[in-house]
């Protein structure tokens, strides 16, 4: 009998975190929440004097430098210089935005970002200045709004398809399948369109990104292609060639 398994996506967090001063507990609550809303150029409604070569993707992009990071303009151009040991995307941060302490609740808009250095996490403007410093005792409450995910990734012998859950019955009919299983491994990523995800897929040990009519967004030249909310926060892949040097890409293979 051929074996047969649905594997349900789960959510990860946003970017892997050092340890934040206060608590583990506390790094891992603004990891996983200091990004909650896409930031597109398109979306921002000051922009800062800095160049757009894409309307899909934020103004200012996290970019490592010499192990450390800073945030680049659109041109790869760094605005913010790489000091911090975390950076993250300009974005919303629930945390902070439910937070019992009024006088901070402002730190939490689209208008700033979390970085992380020696251990202590701020928020930074979109001018580098250090705006607010993290305490755990200003940490709200998040509400979660996940959607449930209409396509799921499917292993049949050992090879990755895709099927709509809701109309997914029979595994030995091929034409259920929405993409026929094949390829070494696929998994969903989460977005604002549920109808129209990006999909990460391996194909002959290279990492590439495909949509659910199997047509290629990304084509297979990666190492690897980060697991994580990069493309639902900032319309962006986080990858690399060498498994040790990851930067973004946008759709059209543009990297930053």
């Amino acid at each position: 009998m051929k074996l047969v398994k649905k594997i349900k996506i789960l959510v990860i967090v946003l970017f892997s975190a050092t340890a934040f001063c206060q608590s583990r507990q506390t790094t891992k609550k603004i990891a996983k929440n200091a990004s909650g809303q896409n930031n597109t150029a398109a979306l921002q409604t000051k922009n800062i004097g800095l160049p757009v070569v894409n309307e899909s993707i934020p103004l200012l992009i996290p970019k490592k430098l010499n192990g450390k990071s800073g945030f680049v303009n659109q041109k790869g151009k760094f605005v913010i210089a790489p000091e911090y040991d975390l950076a993250m995307f300009f974005g919303e941060d629930c945390n902070l935005l439910n937070s019992p302490n009024e006088k901070i609740k402002h730190f939490g808009s689209e208008l700033y970002a979390t970085v992380e250095k020696n251990g202590v996490a701020f928020r930074i403007s979109k001018a580098g200045k250090r705006v607010y410093q993290y305490k755990s005792d200003d940490l709200g409450r998040c509400k979660s709004d996940l959607k449930k995910a209409l396509f799921y990734a499917y292993i049949l012998n050992g090879k990755y398809g895709i099927i709509e859950d809701a109309k997914f019955k029979n595994p030995a009919d091929h034409s259920q399948f929405k993409i026929y299983p094949k390829y070494q491994y696929l998994y969903v990523l989460e977005g604002d369109d549920i109808a129209n995800p990006m999909i990460i897929a391996t194909h002959n040990d290279k990492f590439g990104v495909i949509d659910v009519d199997n047509k290629i967004v990304i084509p297979f030249e990666y190492s690897d292609i980060k697991r994580n909310y990069s493309w639902k926060l900032s319309k962006m892949f986080e990858v690399t060639k060498d498994d040790k040097n990851y930067y973004f890409i946008d759709s059209y293979n543009r990297s930053y």
